[in-house]
């Protein structure tokens, strides 16, 4: 096997969106469904955007869950008291949430793309950006036809300790797998999250273009110069492994 193992991305990736509509549907879901608990949509989002900030600056000395919770926490009326209303969030992801699968594309190529990928490593992984609990990322797996049980290990703000675009998000799935960087491959749609930053921890990677995310220009620039493509040419690069 050319590698021990492949990870995929999710938003964007196995499950196919512009991001920009999915977070803009999805937030005004979750604040219709949590307003009744006394949560104010502007401030309830504003809070968990927050909160996402805050992940994205953990250095792995707690759970991104513990960070995002207590950042939220510090910024909406009801303080501390949200602890209680987790289970009610949790609530949402499992039910209503499913609603948002109408802000994205599925497509059945992204199960052909990880029946490939077991087929040609020994792991195949979900390294999805872990700001969402693990229910949030099983219900947007179904809408990709896609399974939990497809992977040997799914990033969620529950189980990992820093996020992308920080290259050790992808050492610290290396770790709990005991895999070597340099025999990984990560496939994904953003050029600096999933393609420079898996890069810069020793990983190969392969960029797909169908719902493309480059802000910093780095395909125009030159500095990606990893294989690349359409869902299409993924799935041929993957058969020739």
């Amino acid at each position: 096997m050319k590698f021990d193992a492949i990870l995929f991305d999710l938003d964007g990736t196995l499950l196919p969106m512009d991001n920009d509509v999915f977070t803009k549907g999805y937030l005004s879901l979750l604040a219709r469904t949590v307003a009744p608990l006394g949560y104010e949509p502007k401030n309830m989002i504003g809070a968990m955007w927050q909160g996402v900030g805050a992940m994205l600056q953990n250095d792995r000395s707690r759970p991104n869950c513990d960070v995002f919770w207590e950042t939220f926490a510090a910024l909406v009326p009801k303080g501390k008291a949200v602890y209680e209303d987790i289970p009610h969030f949790d609530a949402f992801y499992g039910n209503e949430f499913h609603q948002a699968k109408a802000f994205t594309s599925p497509t059945p190529l992204a199960a052909e793309a990880v029946r490939l990928a077991k087929e040609k490593a020994g792991k195949v992984v979900l390294a999805t950006n872990p700001f969402f609990p693990r229910i949030a990322v099983e219900a947007r797996l179904s809408w990709a036809a896609l399974d939990a049980a497809d992977f040997a290990l799914i990033t969620t703000y529950e189980n990992a300790g820093c996020c992308k675009p920080d290259p050790t998000y992808y050492l610290e799935i290396c770790e709990k797998l005991g895999l070597e960087p340099t025999k990984c491959l990560m496939i994904g749609n953003n050029a600096e999250e999933d393609i420079g930053a898996a890069e810069a921890a020793g990983l190969s990677a392969f960029l797909l273009t169908d719902c493309l995310i480059d802000e910093k220009g780095l395909l125009k620039s030159g500095n990606i110069s990893c294989p690349k493509g359409d869902y299409n040419a993924l799935l041929t690069w993957l058969r020739e492994l």
